[in-house]
């Protein structure tokens, strides 16, 4: 997946303000022909939940 000139200012932007990278890029699997890529997933660190 190409990524676009503001992929690494965005993460880095991200990670500056506390949040978490948790995939680089996010895959979603609907089917086995249908494969959805999206750019990032974070969570915020302030907000973790701990179990």
């Amino acid at each position: 997946m190409a990524k676009d000139v503001f992929h690494q200012q965005v993460k880095k932007a991200l990670i500056k303000d506390g949040w978490i990278i948790t995939h680089d890029p996010f895959t979603i699997r609907v089917s086995e022909a249908i494969k959805l890529q999206i750019d990032l997933a974070a969570e915020n660190a302030n907000c973790r939940r701990t179990e």
